[in-house]
């Protein structure tokens, strides 16, 4: 394990040394930013409940910058404008997700995420949005049934997908009743951010806890997912799921600069048969390097079982 985790030190450590060269600061927002909803009003309404589409990507948005919102007066004594809220990390990513087109329909079945048909649309078949549901809904759902949001747990809904509905919880009570063991880490997580006397260690100690376990559940569900890719794509899935759990030991502070830079490492497509790192002509040698070190962490694990 700590040979596997220096590879990973090495990764965030690169990650570091290109800190402060972001020459426009409104590149680290995901993708429409400024366009996803901000607060419940944007949503409909039904019988008193705020009903959410998060299978469209402007809609699951609109969740994470509430959550942003609600939570940035907690952040503040670590630096303003809310740039230091360690819970940045989950929508950057999910915008890389939506900017590399990771969120659209792999089996090209439906036009669904693709820039051809309904680009806003969140394939059900796609791995990456279904691990990231698991770190978008349980996580808002949770601080929903804290204090955070000052409204009453039970009116808040999100919508089904068009298959595997029995996947996934839509609602506060559905969550607890099929993962309570990870809501209860986030509902944790979230009575931390709320004491002033944590400290950002803290934090990051608490979210990286109920992150992991966010990721862990959903893994196990939707490994099948990886036969829609190519090998060099599923393994790339697999190894990033993976790396995750290299992330929590040293304490990634997930905040909006850091995990900006770290995404710079990320393929800017999909792996297709014949990407081999670190000879891959379209990649950064950062992007490379970051490939070639994660591919190696997925075999350790796949021959040895060697994880955190």
């Amino acid at each position: 394990m700590a040979f596997n985790l220096s590879w990973a030190c090495v990764i965030i450590g690169c990650t570091f040394d290109s800190l402060g060269r972001i020459s426009n600061i409104s590149d680290v927002y995901p993708p429409l930013w400024k366009e996803s909803p901000d607060k419940f009003s944007d949503y409909k309404v039904e019988n008193g409940k705020y009903i959410i589409n998060v299978w469209n990507y402007l809609e699951r948005l609109g969740t994470y910058k509430i959550l942003l919102n609600k939570t940035g007066k907690y952040f503040e004594k670590f630096a303003p404008e809310n740039e230091q809220n360690i819970l940045w990390g989950l929508p950057v990513h999910h915008g890389w997700q939506y900017r590399k087109g990771k969120l659209a329909d792999p089996t090209q079945r439906a036009d669904c995420g693709h820039e051809s048909g309904d680009h806003l649309c969140i394939s059900v078949d796609s791995w990456w949005a279904d691990l990231n549901y698991y770190l978008s809904a349980i996580p808002f759902l949770a601080v929903v049934d804290s204090d955070i949001m000052g409204i009453s747990s039970d009116n808040v809904t999100f919508l089904p997908p068009s298959e595997d509905q029995m996947n996934f919880c839509y609602n506060v009570s559905s969550c607890y009743s099929s993962f309570p063991d990870t809501m209860k880490k986030w509902n944790k997580f979230y009575q931390q951010v709320t004491l002033y006397s944590s400290n950002f260690d803290d934090l990051l100690k608490y979210l990286w806890v109920a992150h992991v376990s966010s990721l862990k559940v959903a893994y196990k569900k939707f490994h099948n997912r990886l036969q829609h890719y190519s090998k060099q794509e599923a393994e790339f899935e697999s190894s990033r799921a993976l790396f995750v759990d290299y992330l929590a030991p040293p304490l990634f502070p997930s905040a909006l600069i850091r995990t900006y830079e770290l995404q710079k490492g990320l393929p800017t497509q999909m792996l297709v048969s014949g990407n081999k790192a670190p000879f891959i002509s379209d990649f950064t040698g950062f992007q490379n390097t970051v490939l070639l070190g994660l591919n190696f962490l997925h075999k350790v694990y796949k021959y040895t079982g060697d994880s955190p």
